[in-house]
């Protein structure tokens, strides 16, 4: 029987948490994600034995997740924009040392410390490899409440299929909207030994050592050639995208997170005025679907991104379209949510207006 609740986002999220038998939680209380850790204070620990512990900074706490990780245990974190950015080097150590973990931006409106409204200004960050050196995060975008339950299993699957740490970008307002949440069942916590997994020295091997220190040029070269090889493998195998209507578009829309939510509505308005418009929603950040933005652009006359930042993720449809068509577009920035009236004025404006 289905288990059906009325939820927040960031509770939803903190609910999957424990029904995906995280371990432990490390954070640091930011708006507009602060629920995140309060949930999990109250609930977490009762009914699964969950630790949770408010670390005294953003740089506390993903050195925590850092050391809690390399047990071998489901470790995770979340945060908002300015937190995310004090936590960079420590993701870098992470990525660089193959530990599994899942950390969650909520993102709102920079820079600097900006607002609490929601923002997509950390796409950057996000997907480009946020710290020093090169590396990726497995990247997956929510747009509902439900995506925002589902992604914390899924993340964590991922972290442990690739030892690479997963990160959730969704933003202010998914976290504060209230949903319907099909909740999957609770999952019991495991207590096996991974090969990789600093958990002492066994009297029957060699102690494990996780660390991303090597001060030998050649060596450090080879680290990076297998991490660039693991990306490739990841870039194969995990790309997540939803095609909306454009199997007969004549122009897309490209849209992740909230926004695609609201250029849907603005393409079906389109549409009642016969311009036959689609959306694609990139779900996976990285890997990024460009195969599939490549395909549709040879059908259509051109394309419009939309985002709530400067122009981010257009700049990866624009890398995925290769010049085939047109990509412009439009953005909202500082917090401000764009609405479907303008979104679908800024489409007939900068493309269906000039599309030959």
């Amino acid at each position: 029987m289905k288990e059906l609740k009325l939820m927040k986002g960031n509770e939803a999220l903190a609910e999957a948490a424990i029904r995906a038998g995280c371990d432990a939680y490390f954070g640091y209380p930011i708006t507009p994600q602060s629920e995140v850790l309060e949930y999990l204070s109250r609930e977490a620990h009762a009914r699964t034995g969950m630790v949770v512990l408010q670390a005294e900074s953003e740089v506390a706490a993903i050195n925590m997740v850092y050391g809690a990780a390399g047990t071998g245990k489901k470790i995770m974190t979340s945060s908002s924009s300015p937190g995310m950015s004090l936590m960079q080097e420590g993701v870098s150590y992470i990525a660089c040392a193959e530990v599994p973990c899942l950390l969650v931006n909520v993102n709102r409106g920079g820079p600097g410390l900006g607002t609490i409204q929601p923002g997509q200004g950390d796409y950057f960050q996000s997907v480009k490899g946020g710290g020093h050196g090169d590396y990726k995060l497995i990247v997956l975008a929510p747009s509902t409440v439900q995506e925002m339950s589902d992604f914390v299993k899924q993340g964590f699957d991922l972290a442990f299929k690739y030892r690479n740490p997963v990160l959730i970008l969704t933003d202010g307002a998914l976290g504060q909207m209230m949903e319907k949440v099909e909740l999957f069942p609770q999952q019991e916590r495991k207590f096996e030994r991974l090969d990789w997994a600093t958990v002492g020295k066994p009297a029957d091997k060699e102690k494990n050592v996780i660390t991303s220190l090597n001060l030998k040029a050649e060596a450090m070269e080879v680290i990076n050639i297998h991490l660039q090889e693991k990306y490739r493998e990841i870039e194969k195998n995990e790309i997540r995208y939803e095609a909306i209507n454009c199997e007969d578009a004549d122009y897309i829309i490209t849209a992740y997170g909230l926004v695609a939510r609201i250029c849907t509505k603005a393409a079906q308005m389109a549409r009642e005025k016969g311009i036959k418009v689609g959306v694609i929603r990139p779900i996976s950040l990285f890997p990024f679907p460009y195969k599939a933005i490549n395909d549709y652009a040879s059908k259509v006359h051109g394309i419009l991104d939309v985002e709530m930042n400067a122009g981010q993720m257009v700049e990866d449809v624009r890398l995925a379209v290769n010049g085939k068509v047109p990509v412009e577009f439009y953005g909202r920035m500082g917090g401000v949510v764009p609405d479907p009236d303008e979104i679908l004025k800024a489409l007939e404006e900068k493309i269906v207006g000039v599309a030959v």
